[in-house]
């Protein structure tokens, strides 16, 4: 076979390699999704006042900026936080600091310089205020969420509130204050993550207790505790996703759309909490991964609709 195209396919796999490390990392995946609430808060906080879209595109890229970097870094701290658990989780244990494809000192000091580099996008260039609700981001993911892990079966409780606050820090950057409805989109994220991350628990159980994660359907009386939040916290986002209709933010095509959308998630819920097996748990963790980006979608349109 011809060098160039040995060479090729060489630089090729080399690149993958490169870019699935990158992904991992940063928990791409999760990474986007933040940046995703972030534009969503962002783009519903938008009024007459503060204007249009158009008026307010480099203030967006530079809260999607700030707030990407201090997603990613915290990702990369929580990795080399947790390295050593990971190490004995299947599902984990390839990512690249157990599997050694990057050092733990590289990831401590990118980690660091990665998220402080956010927090200073956000408090040189939208507003000290998202820059607070960033920091109160990292501060709570790595410092409290993440050794509760292993201590409390209610760390996913704890948990949800750093992963409930990029909505409301892309509302805090174009409104320059938390008001209200800010709080309800914080309120949506915050309950729609209780019935998504107990789906995954139930799933990984196992794995968890390998590593020596304290997750709520492995302790004592923690299957039914499992069910019963996974119940009462998809009604709360049922009643917190129509905060935004009663508050003028949204119309009609949105109620009806979260209404039924709701409940579709409900039924998915319930059934899990009566049977605690694979398969709806399975059932759950899909819908919880539809539904979101549904609602949002939904919240978006609707929005632009009534001219908001």
């Amino acid at each position: 076979m011809d060098k160039t195209v040995l060479d090729a396919g060489k630089n090729e796999a080399s690149q993958a390699t490169a870019w699935s490390i990158f992904s991992e990392l940063v928990k791409l995946r999760l990474t986007t999704m933040v940046l995703i609430t972030t534009l969503v808060g962002f783009y519903v906080g938008l009024d007459a006042e503060s204007g249009g879209l158009a008026q307010n595109l480099t203030k967006l890229g530079l809260t999607l900026l700030g707030t990407g970097l201090l997603a990613a870094g915290s990702s990369i701290l929580n990795q080399y936080l947790e390295r050593e658990y990971d190490a004995k989780m299947e599902r984990t244990a390839m990512r690249p600091l157990p599997s050694r494809q990057i050092g733990a000192e590289a990831s401590l000091l990118l980690g660091g310089a990665v998220s402080v580099g956010g927090l200073l996008v956000l408090a040189a260039w939208v507003n000290l205020l998202v820059a607070v609700l960033g920091a109160v981001t990292l501060v709570t993911y790595l410092f409290i969420y993440t050794p509760l892990k292993r201590k409390s079966e209610w760390n996913t409780i704890i948990g949800a509130i750093p992963g409930a606050l990029p909505p409301l820090m892309g509302w805090a950057a174009v409104r320059g204050e938390v008001d209200p409805m800010g709080w309800t989109l914080f309120a949506i994220l915050f309950f729609w993550q209780v019935p998504h991350f107990m789906a995954i628990a139930w799933m990984y159980r196992e794995d968890y207790g390998k590593a020596g994660f304290v997750m709520m359907p492995s302790v004592d009386a923690g299957e039914a505790r499992t069910g019963r939040q996974a119940i009462s916290h998809t009604v709360f986002l049922v009643i917190a996703s129509l905060m935004p209709f009663t508050m003028r933010l949204t119309g009609m095509v949105y109620v009806f759309g979260a209404v039924f959308l709701g409940l579709l998630f409900l039924i998915a819920a319930v059934r899990f909490s009566r049977d605690l097996s694979m398969a709806n748990a399975r059932r759950l963790f899909f819908a919880s991964i539809i539904y979101l980006p549904l609602l949002l979608g939904l919240m978006v349109v609707d929005k632009f609709k009534i001219g908001g």
